[in-house]
């Protein structure tokens, strides 16, 4: 399996004997998986959500935009309890290029991506019941 360090963004292999939650990154040595939200932006976002071979989250924000203030709590709680799925932030104000690109419009947007590929969005803030379930239902789509 191949997943991209959260810190340093080298893509790493696990072995398919190894659990990836446990690994350490081979260059910088920190933690594969941190149950945290990695911070992405223009330079490093399509290598992670592309190279990555787990289906990422990202939430697409704004420092200025309350509902993404009131949202970003609920987003790492629920990183922190997925062992399946990467989660990743990425601050449009700061990375307009991406944001662009990616046809964010309203923020907070909440995009998976499987293989490179965007396969389901939702724009707006959501809670923690509303965020759950539309990560089952986009991923059970996979």
């Amino acid at each position: 399996m191949l997943i991209v360090c959260p810190s340093c963004f080298t893509i790493n292999r696990i072995p398919e004997s190894k659990q990836y939650t446990d690994a350490k990154c081979g260059k910088c040595h920190g933690a594969m998986h941190t149950f945290q939200p990695a911070t992405l932006s223009d330079q490093n976002f399509y290598r992670y959500i592309e190279k990555n071979e787990l289906p990422v989250v990202v939430d697409f924000w704004a420092d200025w935009c309350g509902p993404c203030q009131m949202m970003a709590p609920v987003f790492a709680k629920i990183a922190s309890q997925s062992d399946s799925l990467l989660f990743a932030k990425l601050d449009t104000q700061a990375n307009q290029q991406i944001a662009s690109q990616a046809g964010i419009r309203s923020l907070p947007t909440l995009v998976l991506f499987y293989q490179g590929k965007e396969q389901q969005r939702i724009s707006g803030a959501l809670n923690e019941m509303q965020m759950k379930q539309w990560l089952v239902q986009t991923v059970q789509s996979l």
